[in-house]
This record gives C-alpha cells, structure tokens and sequence, in this order.
C-alpha cells in the first residue's frame, strides 16, 4: 500500500515536464515532494531533479508537510525561510542515509537544496564541525559497530562505510580514535568478554 494514498498524487506527463525545466508558471499549482531527502519544492526549483519515482506531487505546502517532509532551503516552499537548525538537521539526516556514498560537498548541497558555499558557513557555524569532517565522523562511528559485531576484515569495513581506499580508512580511523581498526576490534574483543 502507498504511504502516501490519499495524501498525494502521482505526478503526471505535466507535473514531471515542469520539474524538469523549472517552470516558475506552476509556482503556486502543485509542491513536488521526495522521497529520498523527506523535502518538497516548488515546481521552479533550481536543485537536481529527482529521480521520477522518488518523486510525489502535493496540491499545498501544508500536505506536504503533515506527510512529514520539510521545505525546501532552496526555492522556499514553506513559505518562509527554514530555520539553520532545521537544515542542519535536514543535512545530518541526508549524510546519515548516504554516508556509504562517494559524498562531496556539492553533492550534499545538491541533496539539501542549498548552495555549497552557504550549507558549508551554516553547518560549521551551527555544530562546529565541516559537513565533510560530519561525513568522517559518521563513517567511523559505523565502522565501530562493525568492528564490534561483525567478523568483517578491515578492508571489508572501510568499503561498507564509503571509504574503499583501506590506508585511507585506516589513517583516519586512528586519527580520530587514538588506535588502529584492529587495534580497536581486540581492545573491545578483551572488554566484553
């Protein structure tokens, strides 16, 4: 059954050529939404477009939102500009689903709607932290969960987690948690035993 039935509508011939070229002359008509960022947009905006069955059309941004996706940092679709901590979260979110992606700072201003520049001075102003050095961050904190409940070789964890160049993983590994992968594997291995 469609999460979305009675809720949202399949996006027609159209709908999906105004998508594709942005036309500002549907603003105000339908708010597409998609399902792989939870974000909705207007028609006229100018991000990358979706993949056409991620995508759900809503009549008013208020459908949108009680569907549970959030407004475009972009082209404004809620009406008023988000909150930092809102696109914050919303950029948290996205690196959390696609951390085992080939992750760039352009492609995650691509997938949060905002230009690189402007997400890059607003995440580091709001957590401290670069969106990237976020993305390392996340990928070793998975790493250690694999290394703690999985018989993976080290190799095996740095591709799981978007890292596929193993010196690489191993550098970083160490640079943030003091020890080497394996290292970090039998030192909780003698912990919890």
């Amino acid at each position: 059954m469609d999460k979305w039935k009675g809720l949202a509508e399949l996006v027609t011939v159209e709908q999906w050529r105004a998508i594709c070229e942005n036309d500002a002359g549907y603003d105000g008509q339908f708010f597409y939404a998609v399902s792989t960022t939870r974000i909705f947009c207007r028609p006229s905006c100018k991000s990358r477009t979706p993949k056409l069955e991620n995508v759900r059309v809503f009549l008013c941004a208020e459908d949108a939102m009680d569907a549970g996706f959030r407004p475009c940092k972009r082209c404004k679709s809620g009406g008023v500009r988000l909150p930092d901590e809102d696109w914050v979260a919303q950029i948290e979110a996205y690196i959390g689903e696609h951390y085992r992606e080939h992750l760039t700072l352009s492609r995650i201003a691509d997938g949060c709607h905002g230009s690189a520049y402007h997400l890059h001075r607003v995440f580091k102003a709001q957590t401290g932290m670069t969106p990237l050095d976020f993305v390392h961050e996340v990928r070793i904190r998975e790493a250690c969960v694999l290394l703690e409940t999985t018989e993976m070789r080290v190799m095996e964890i740095g591709a799981a987690v978007g890292m596929p160049n193993a010196a690489q993983f191993a550098t970083l590994f160490k640079r943030t948690r003091g020890v080497t992968p394996s290292g970090y594997r039998k030192n909780w291995k003698e912990l919890h035993v």
